[in-house]
């Protein structure tokens, strides 16, 4: 198995040395990993807080992957990085995934109409129904809007930090846009992950859900990574005993590895 959706010292919100990121991946076991630290631009909370040293990043990956290589790892290492999707920096985003060499480009919806749902101020005024489906649309626009990506990383990422969290969330409730969003990343041949941060996060499901991943292969897609969204090195490959077995059960026989932002499809 491999773990395409981790973040380092690079990232603003980690200090985790890249070094011990692979030696937790490599004492798990895992057959390879990603780096995908994080880029958002126009962060308004906090600015500049996830602007990324692309240069600086490139360098210290590709560098270890190298070293590590020669002294015999036995796992391959990735680089990546997870895109901040807003429409009014479509553009900027774009100019970042085609100039530097990814292996994988994930597209995320951070900031949704300039506030995070992280921050409680996303909720204030509006029912979480109101605000959950806000974020959805975000997800449509930004698909719209020409972004460039591979992956659309954790699609139901607002439940971690909603009120009530998942306690009032399922598919059913959104499926008419969560239809339109998993029928519009397919049309373009693009991809989802499963992100295993929801177990880490108290929610007894992956982002997104179950029902979700399973619709997704109804529907016909086939791209789909998985990720634990790790930020500390005890975190790399979160629960994923329980991988494999919820992807057979969404109709699975496969995951997805990005090299060159091409992908491969490996059996589970």
């Amino acid at each position: 198995m491999w773990d395409q959706h981790m973040h380092c010292m690079f990232s603003g919100d980690s200090d985790a040395d890249p070094v011990l990121m692979i030696n937790s991946a490599i004492n798990k076991g895992l057959d390879g990993i990603c780096f995908t630290d994080h880029l958002d631009y126009d962060y308004k909370e906090e600015p500049g807080l996830f602007d990324l040293d692309i240069a600086a990043y490139e360098k210290r990956i590709k560098r270890l992957a190298i070293v590590l290589k020669e002294k015999g790892c036995p796992i391959n290492i990735h680089w990546g990085i997870e895109i901040g999707l807003q429409p009014h920096i479509t553009d900027k985003n774009n100019e970042v995934a085609k100039k530097y060499p990814f292996d994988l480009v994930i597209g995320s919806s951070h900031v949704v109409n300039g506030i995070d749902p992280y921050y409680p101020a996303f909720y204030k005024g509006k029912t979480e129904h109101e605000a959950y489906t806000e974020y959805f649309e975000s997800i449509l626009d930004n698909l719209h809007s020409g972004a460039d990506f591979d992956v659309y990383g954790h699609i139901d990422y607002v439940v971690r930090y909603g009120p009530d969290k998942n306690k009032y969330y399922s598919y059913e409730r959104y499926a008419d846009i969560i239809d339109a969003i998993l029928k519009e990343i397919i049309s373009q041949g693009k991809g989802i992950e499963l992100n295993t941060a929801g177990f880490k996060y108290g929610l007894g499901h992956s982002n997104p859900t179950e029902d979700v991943l399973k619709r997704y292969h109804e529907l016909g897609g086939e791209i789909i990574t998985v990720g634990a969204d790790a930020h500390k090195p005890e975190h790399v490959a979160y629960d994923f005993d329980k991988v494999s077995n919820i992807l057979k059960d969404a109709g699975f026989m496969y995951y997805t590895v990005f090299e060159n932002r091409v992908p491969a499809f490996i059996k589970l």
